[in-house]
């Protein structure tokens, strides 16, 4: 599942290509990745620009001129395409919105979906979110009071989109591996050097993973060098070597999720 690096590399991508630019038709091929009967959707899309795209959490919002937005969740298998008739992707596509000869395909949303909302029910959608990681307000001293009163397990907590917005099973990992902590650890076991590892790895990963361009292999359109440059540390690598400390790399599954980690330098 795309988790903040993926949408955000996909929001970055796709500013410069559609931003600005009128929606000239769209095609509904899977009803249930709509909110509403197709034809009222692409009635009310068509014709809207794309005044700006922003991420939050996993999602990215395309806001429209006329004030409405159209929310976009992924979820798992979700992928997005942009490109001519002849690039469309070799995969079935859900939804598809037309830019003149340019289109960007929706395949894969088998659970995600894309809803067309207004601005307030979108604010509905997120208050239950919790703070973005690499939002400029999101200090050590507001981690720090998240954290303070819960108990569970770290991987379990940082999946937890109420108690921080947009990391998922891979780069929960990722950011446990980088913090030298276990994915069983408690919250409430932490010391404060503990505490300050575990901030500066969401920090560092999640930024690195912007900077890379994600996990996701697929390109976002022909010839994008950008998606995918992401090098997992140890999500997927059961059995290789540690890049750390050369000890082979375990998965163990916690709450039902597979968990990658290094029992010799993970404490």
């Amino acid at each position: 599942m795309p988790e903040l690096p993926e949408m955000e590399t996909y929001k970055l991508l796709l500013q410069p290509l559609i931003g600005g630019q009128a929606v000239t038709g769209a095609t509904i091929n899977r009803e249930k990745s709509i909110n509403i009967p197709a034809e009222q959707f692409t009635s009310l899309v068509t014709n809207q620009k794309i005044k700006g795209i922003e991420r939050r959490a996993k999602y990215l919002v395309f806001r429209l001129q006329n004030g409405s937005c159209l929310l976009l969740h992924l979820m798992l298998g979700g992928r997005m395409f942009f490109g001519k008739e002849e690039d469309r992707p070799d995969r079935t596509v859900q939804v598809q919105l037309s830019f003149e000869n340019h289109h960007l395909y929706f395949t894969g949303l088998r659970l995600g979906y894309l809803h067309l909302l207004s601005l307030e029910m979108i604010q509905q959608e997120f208050q239950h979110i919790g703070p973005e990681p690499l939002d400029q307000h999101f200090s050590f001293h507001t981690f720090e009071n998240i954290l303070k009163d819960r108990k569970g397990g770290l991987k379990t907590t940082l999946l937890n989109q109420e108690v921080i917005a947009g990391i998922g099973n891979r780069y929960s990992d990722e950011i446990l591996w980088h913090a030298q902590l276990l994915p069983e650890r408690k919250i409430n076991e932490l010391d404060h050097d503990d505490l300050v590892r575990l901030y500066k790895s969401i920090q560092y990963i999640l930024q690195q993973g912007i900077q890379q361009g994600g996990y996701m292999e697929e390109p976002l359109f022909k010839g994008d060098l950008k998606t995918g440059g992401y090098d997992m540390y140890v999500h997927s690598h059961e059995g290789e070597n540690c890049r750390r400390c050369h000890s082979t790399i375990v998965m163990k599954e916690i709450s039902s999720r597979k968990a990658y980690f290094c029992q010799s330098c993970q404490h």
